[in-house]
């Protein structure tokens, strides 16, 4: 799925750009995940766990943008990625009313406006799409994160004891969360 170029305005007054990623971005999209996963323990991988090619990136964002099911909105602050976001609208007769989003920003761009921007297109193109339910998960003690789903309407649901095991030995949990529509 493609989301058009919308250009919003941070807090801090400076102009932000939210738009599909493009093939020619892939490895900015590269760059930015990896260095967003080495700023903070609450994204699902390590740096080091990206070790795809800047090709096989590429082949991901062509598969992306054709998705019909899938909606990846990037922003982008003076031409470089600053986050992005993703919607997965499920398929099948039992889930098709449920979609499961995320989200990565990095530490510079936190508390912009940047996560409520995103999240605000993520639930527009969900309620187009006639979705019920919109899912999430966070790792424990993501506070800043709980808040911004809570401002945007997501509940805890469950919570999954130990899903995580981070490099130092020590486990944190899975909170899931739903919004309903």
């Amino acid at each position: 799925m493609i989301f058009e170029e919308k250009k919003i305005i941070l807090k801090n007054g400076q102009t932000a750009i939210l738009k599909s990623p493009c093939v020619e971005d892939a490895e900015k999209m590269l760059n930015y995940i990896k260095k967003a996963c080495g700023e903070t323990e609450f994204l699902l991988r390590y740096p080091e766990e990206w070790d795809i090619s800047i090709e096989k990136e590429e082949a991901w964002v062509k598969r992306l943008l054709a998705a019909p099911d899938t909606l990846d909105i990037a922003c982008y602050i003076d031409g470089e990625v600053a986050g992005n976001c993703e919607i997965t609208f499920r398929g099948g007769m039992k889930t098709s009313h449920r979609a499961t989003i995320a989200i990565a920003i990095l530490r510079e761009f936190w508390n912009l406006g940047i996560g409520s921007a995103m999240f605000e297109e993520l639930i527009a193109a969900a309620k187009g799409r006639g979705t019920e339910i919109m899912e999430l998960e966070f790792i424990e003690g993501n506070d800043r994160a709980q808040h911004l789903y809570e401002k945007c309407g997501f509940h805890v649901v469950c919570v999954r004891p130990n899903v995580f095991k981070l490099k130092d030995g020590t486990y944190r949990s899975e909170f899931y969360m739903q919004k309903y529509l």
